[in-house]
């Protein structure tokens, strides 16, 4: 499903090769955290240090590897693996590093496009690659705001984890039971980039919210928000408000701040 429009531009850059950037973006959370203090508060993750950002992410990175591995076609009914975690927090930096070799093994040994289940929009193998891509990406991004940095993410992978996050959203309700409240009148909210030519329209209705697939040659909306691909990808996280220079706001202000009250997952 093309879920976000180029309007009349080819793309920036080619397709995410989503299996290798895992293995990119966990290097550098790596290189990122290796001598950083773990006991880091993370203002991303309320009450989180950085060694309990690490744990989570190399955590995820495992459980998935696990349903890949077992081809799952149902929810599962467990979350427990083994996660072969040191006892030092300062080994942490280098079970993540492992925990991306593990993922890399079995990428290899799974087609992308084998029907499996999800809970998100795509049923299929890739679905879970996709979002351990972008579990990540997020939490290095984290790590860095943690430590002060400003996060730097690749224009098409910006692009890319924004798609991921607004065609999954309308699934997220059971563990983000706020994105529940996102409905209305048939209201709509453009999401554009100013750095590449996408744009992304939410319409909102009565019996929930989801993407527009196609974009009038107006591309017009109740509110809308601009900003480049990596910071409206740190937006639509949460990582950033939309207030001060980084973006432009037009139209409905409470529309956007009903949405970002209940669109954090």
């Amino acid at each position: 499903m093309n879920t976000h429009q180029h309007t009349g531009h080819a793309p920036v850059a080619p397709p995410v090769d989503h299996r290798t950037a895992v293995a990119a973006e966990t290097a550098r959370f790596v290189a990122v955290v290796r001598d950083a203090d773990p006991a880091a508060a993370v203002p991303g993750c309320p009450g989180w240090t950085l060694a309990d950002l690490i744990k989570h992410t190399g955590s995820v990175q495992r459980w998935f590897s696990v349903l890949l591995r077992e081809r799952i076609q149902e929810p599962p009914r467990t979350r427990e693996v083994d996660l072969m975690l040191p006892e030092r927090e300062d080994g942490y930096a280098d079970w993540l590093a492992e925990s991306a070799t593990v993922a890399e093994g079995v990428f290899a040994a799974t087609d992308p496009n084998l029907p499996m289940w999800a809970w998100g929009a795509d049923q299929h193998a890739r679905f879970w690659v996709r979002r351990m891509l972008f579990e990540t990406v997020l939490h290095r991004a984290d790590a860095e705001l943690a430590l002060g940095r400003r996060p730097v993410v690749d224009r098409a992978l910006a692009v890319d984890g924004i798609d991921e996050f607004l065609v999954n959203l309308p699934f997220a309700g059971f563990f983000a039971p706020k994105v529940t409240n996102l409905r209305g009148p048939d209201r709509t909210i453009l999401f554009r980039t100013t750095d590449t030519d996408d744009a992304w329209r939410v319409r909102l209705r009565p019996d929930g919210f989801g993407l527009d697939t196609a974009l009038p040659a107006a591309d017009t909306a109740d509110a809308t928000v601009q900003g480049s691909a990596a910071d409206l990808l740190l937006l639509v996280y949460g990582r950033r408000t939309c207030e001060g220079d980084a973006f432009t706001r037009d139209g409905d202000e409470r529309l956007l701040a009903d949405w970002f009250a209940n669109s954090a997952f």
